[in-house]
């Protein structure tokens, strides 16, 4: 479902990241750790279409990805590829609900009950109007999900999903994830330094910087 071949990237006056060849199958998870500044956001961007590489190609259900531009580009991110950022990145003036309907606005699809449906899933159908402000952390967290997931992407990606959980919220989410990739036939990545979960996914990887 997505595959990257020869991928290299460096910030200026940092050395490169060393940035293996991946291949994930549709249903599959892997587990990318890494301490801070080892590259992990950074690989998560550019799978995500959102920072393209210096060399290398990201194969996306056979389509090179970076081989899009501009809208086209924008538009193909938002119908294939979920990203479950770090902080939520809610916005506090819409609803819960508004807040996952979103990626149907910026994909152009046509809105449907898909919504409703992830709302019942993560379990926060009962939030459907509250405003953001009104969540707990954990919450919060399940509505980034389900806005990650409301398009049914091929490919999700989730950067330090569990970083500011307890220990249970933390496997709950990890659950979460990987029942909903499941369920789509969908490619997870989870970056993080949260070793708490590596019992969770059964591949993993771990990226290290050059002059680490």
């Amino acid at each position: 479902m997505i595959a990257t071949k020869s991928i290299q990237f460096s910030y200026e006056g940092i050395p490169a990241f060393e940035i293996p060849d991946l291949e994930i199958r549709g249903g599959e998870a892997l587990l990318v750790l890494g301490k801070s500044g080892s590259g992990k956001t950074t690989l998560l961007n550019i799978l995500g279409g959102l920072l393209a590489p210096r060399k290398g190609e990201i194969l996306v259900d056979g389509l090179s990805l970076y081989s899009l531009k501009g809208q086209k580009l924008d538009k193909f991110r938002g119908k294939n590829i979920g990203i479950v950022f770090q902080k939520p990145h809610i916005l506090a003036p819409l609803s819960v609900a508004e807040n996952i309907a979103l990626p149907h606005f910026f994909s152009k699809s046509e809105a449907n009950d898909k919504v409703d449906h992830y709302l019942k899933e993560l379990g926060i159908m009962d939030k459907k109007h509250a405003k953001i402000n009104t969540l707990s952390e954990g919450e919060a967290q399940r509505v980034s999900i389900a806005r990650a997931l409301v398009n049914e992407p091929k490919i999700i990606l989730a950067d330090e999903p569990t970083a500011s959980l307890d220990d249970e919220n933390a496997r709950i989410v990890v659950q979460l994830l990987k029942s909903q990739a499941a369920k789509l036939g969908a490619a997870l990545l989870i970056v993080t330094h949260d070793q708490r979960i590596k019992s969770e996914i059964n591949q993993s990887i771990t990226l290290k910087r050059k002059d680490l």
